[in-house]
């Protein structure tokens, strides 16, 4: 077989894969859309009491829950100071359930959301919710990209420096995750020497580098640090108790091991430093929702524990929340300790469960061709259209005789080649975001694209000027020899050929924005305008399992690898012509 057949049928079966990816998510079967995973509430069966093994260390006094609170009646939404009047713009994270998560409808729940609509709703305030990463959050809540911040966030006095919080609505231990029968059994065994993982720039993090001195091993999202405990990268896991509980499955030969608590940094709302209006308002919904049984139940459902003693939910006027009697069902519930032990899987067999579960590939192609495909589309053709035309003006300024066009185009590449394309994508989110919020409507999508097309045109400039450079001077020259003027010569015989000759490396800048679509996110999207990556990871926070994102790998190249012999064929039939 001849490489040009090998391409062509490689091409064909890419197409066909594709195709079938469109039928499957027009032929989703119904019971599917109820396959919400670890997003689901885990329900009072799920009931575990305060744990023995805690870890007791000096305890804070609370010096910052409320003595009482303003009645509901005595707020006014209209001054609540919000983005959008009688809205309430809420940030928050898809991948930390059960407190926080996206389930398979595409509505941000968890616990630590569906209390705050019940808390929006006392107050008479609508809600939206808005996806991010927690490494921008407290930031974007700081600049007022949104209301309110709702990421199961623990209150610390550095993070008072930056932002404002409520009264606690939860409370939260510090577990220390790793392998039953390895050499770490607590938070004293931790050495130097172990591989800690951590999500990046959460309270586990401050915790392991200043309160154990320890260098922890930073992770983007709470799944993806407990794959790589599963697979022997790292030795243990710091991690929120509720995300440990339920990211621990029967057969992975994990456990908690150890709980460390502070009564002072229990879990808040934060929102903007200076709007103490909204913040007293979100107090007073908090008690209304602790006295009419709403915090309860909520809390029965999704998150199921024993209160630790001297802590309670709300202000300190608050009644105490009616609870279950947690120790006695999770005694109830407990595992009968003559049944037999499950077996830990193999290595091989752990590999291939996180990776390569059809199952949940078929749960994750519809959702990626229905809502990540789109969206990685339009971000890349409209910052490639841009990021092409604004990057041929760059190239033709940076050959320019000219020092006045030459020299801006010359640091305006150094400027944007240099930076770190997530820097910019914040920088202009969030910097350039609030001055344009009255085109946008507060909505960063489109200012997105535009930060990935002022990245795309350092490079596609540099491409350009370079294929414009490579052209013989005699091609000028004969130009000009035979009357036309400089730009027609340009125009019409130097800039036509220089850009066939570097059609390869256009294109596989575009394939680099088709990847780099995914970074946007870090600017807070609405789940319908997720791209690939974050439907993949979103699927992969629901199912716990890694086989999402390999699926959201698979569209990519089913996306890229066309693209790639497209232009080789265009470019050779622009080398050679009609046989």
């Amino acid at each position: 077989m001849s490489l040009h057949s090998f391409r062509r049928r490689l091409l064909a079966l890419i197409l066909v894969a594709f195709g079938v990816l469109v039928v499957a998510s027009c032929g989703t079967a119904d019971d599917d859309s109820g396959k919400d995973g670890l997003c689901a509430p885990p329900g009072i069966k799920t009931a575990t009491a305060a744990p023995e093994n805690l870890n007791t260390s000096d305890q804070a006094v609370d010096t910052f829950t409320t003595p009482t609170v303003a009645p509901l009646e005595s707020i006014d939404v209209n001054q609540l100071g919000l983005i959008q009047p009688g809205v309430l713009t809420v940030g928050t994270l898809s991948d930390a359930p059960p407190s926080i998560c996206l389930n398979s409808s595409g509505q941000y729940t968890g616990f630590d959301n569906e209390l705050l609509k019940a808390v929006a709703a006392k107050i008479g305030l609508e809600i939206k919710f808005v996806g991010t990463e927690f490494a921008g959050l407290l930031a974007q809540v700081a600049n007022k990209r949104f209301d309110v911040g709702s990421s199961s966030i623990t209150t610390t006095a550095e993070r008072r420096k930056n932002v404002a919080f409520t009264n606690g609505y939860d409370f939260g231990y510090f577990s220390l995750v790793a392998s039953q029968t390895g050499a770490v059994q607590g938070f004293d065994d931790l050495s130097g020497s172990h591989r800690i993982g951590v999500v990046q720039g959460t309270v586990q993090d401050d915790f392991v580098t200043n309160t154990l001195n320890l260098d922890p091993v930073k992770f983007p999202d709470y799944a993806t640090a407990y794959a790589n405990l599963k697979s022997g990268q790292i030795d243990a896991w710091v991690a929120p108790s509720q995300q440990a509980e339920g990211a621990i499955q029967d057969g992975d030969g994990m456990a908690i091991l150890e709980d460390t608590f502070s009564v002072n940094n229990f879990v808040g709302w934060a929102a903007p430093i200076g709007n103490q209006k909204l913040i007293d308002a979100l107090n007073s919904g908090l008690d209304a929702v602790i006295a009419d049984g709403t915090w309860a139940s909520l809390y029965t459902d999704w998150v199921p524990r024993e209160l630790p003693e001297g802590w309670k939910p709300g202000s300190k006027a608050a009644p105490e929340p009616q609870l279950p009697d947690f120790r006695t069902l999770a005694a109830e519930n407990a595992t009968d300790p003559n049944s037999p032990a499950v077996e830990s899987k193999g290595t091989l067999a752990q590999l291939q469960d996180t990776f390569f579960n059809w199952d949940l590939y078929k749960q994750a192609f519809p959702e990626l061709v229905k809502t990540g495909l789109p969206n990685t589309i339009i971000l890349a053709i409209a910052s490639g259209i841009i990021g092409t035309v604004l990057g041929m003006l760059l190239a033709m300024g940076g050959i320019s005789r000219s020092r006045w066009l030459r020299w801006p185009a010359r640091v305006y590449t150094d400027v944007f080649r240099g930076l770190p394309a997530v820097v910019v994508i914040l920088i202009i989110g969030l910097g350039v975001g609030p001055l344009v919020k009255d085109w946008t409507g507060g909505n960063p999508y489109w200012l997105g694209a535009v930060a990935l097309a002022l990245l795309a045109a350092a490079y596609i400039g540099e491409i350009f000027r370079s294929g414009i450079q490579s052209v013989e001077p005699g091609q000028m020259e004969a130009a000009r020899a035979l009357g036309l003027s400089y730009r027609r010569s340009m125009a019409q015989i130097v800039v036509p050929q220089g850009v066939r000759r570097v059609l390869p490396a256009l294109m596989n800048q575009f394939i680099v924005l088709i990847k780099d679509s995914s970074l946007i996110y870090f600017l807070g999207l609405l789940a319908t305008q997720r791209e690939l990556f974050a439907v993949g990871r979103d699927l992969n926070a629901q199912t716990g399992n890694l086989s999402p994102l390999v699926a959201a790998g698979i569209v990519y190249l089913i996306l890229t690898v066309p693209l790639t012999h497209l232009v080789n064929y265009i470019d050779k039939r622009l080398r050679t012509g009609k046989a």
